[in-house]
């Protein structure tokens, strides 16, 4: 039988109470991790974490310090140390710059740009105390090639990557390596509760169609998490600082 690929690993999932860090936890609890399910919506979570052996459900608001630390803190209480963290919690609010308002704008980046900050924040000195450690950020493909209406997820994704950049080389000499995900399109409920709103701003008949013209077809949750299983294991040791793009191609192609 093959060797899990992160057995008896401790790792936290933020915003996995669906789609990709849903994704994420049931690839990493298949790869014998002990998995931490944590969601704003506490009975996602449970809902979650029922499903998978020994995982255990998390509410926790990324936006609050408070509750970052405290996730971090039952974590290593419960196990003895964290292994892994994916800062994957996000939210996109679609609307041109222009009638963006401060307060949408502080809902996206302060859950995608400064949640990610608060988690690397409580989980580094926990890794550095282990002696080793992984993180693994959620960003986009937004953060390097521009998509109109969602200017202010694609900003803070963008500061995800140099986040990601920037904790890489400080926590380096710790043993702990931090890598960012770049997906493109994946079929999950955030990208298909907004479909209707690119269509209707943008005049596009059909997002579906753009899409498979742009990237051959939509990404799935599963080949996100694979990303993330590989950033996660041993497989992946001189991987750090990377930002990975999983898009299908459309950030390479001009048709």
């Amino acid at each position: 039988m093959s060797k899990l690929l992160l057995n008896d690993k401790v790792a936290i999932i933020t915003g996995a109470g669906r789609g990709l860090g849903e994704a994420v936890a049931r690839a990493y609890a298949a790869e014998g991790a002990k998995v931490i399910v944590s969601d704003i919506d506490g009975a996602a979570a449970e809902r979650v974490a029922a499903s998978l052996p020994g995982a255990t459900a998390a509410a926790c608001d990324v936006r609050v310090p408070a509750q970052v630390e405290a996730l971090v803190a039952a974590t290593v209480k419960q196990h003895g140390r964290l292994d892994i963290m994916v800062p994957n919690a996000g939210i996109a609010v679609v609307a041109p710059l222009a009638s963006t308002s401060y307060e949408q704008w502080r809902a996206v980046t302060s859950v995608n740009l400064d949640g990610v900050f608060l988690c690397i924040r409580y989980a580094a000195p926990a890794m550095v105390a282990a002696g080793s450690g992984t993180i693994i950020t959620m960003a986009s493909v937004t953060a390097k090639a521009a998509c109109a209406l969602i200017g202010s997820y694609a900003a803070a994704k963008a500061g995800v990557v140099s986040l990601t950049q920037t904790a890489a080389v400080e926590l380096r000499s710790h043993n702990i390596r931090v890598n960012a995900i770049l997906p493109g399109f994946v079929g999950t409920e955030l990208v298909s509760s907004h479909k209707h709103e690119f269509e209707q701003q943008l005049g596009i008949p059909d997002f579906d169609a753009v899409v498979a013209q742009r990237q051959g077809r939509y990404g799935t949750p599963e080949e996100v998490a694979n990303l993330a299983v590989f950033l996660a294991s041993g497989r992946s040791s001189f991987c750090n600082g990377g930002a990975y793009v999983l898009d299908g191609g459309v950030s390479s192609s001009l048709l």
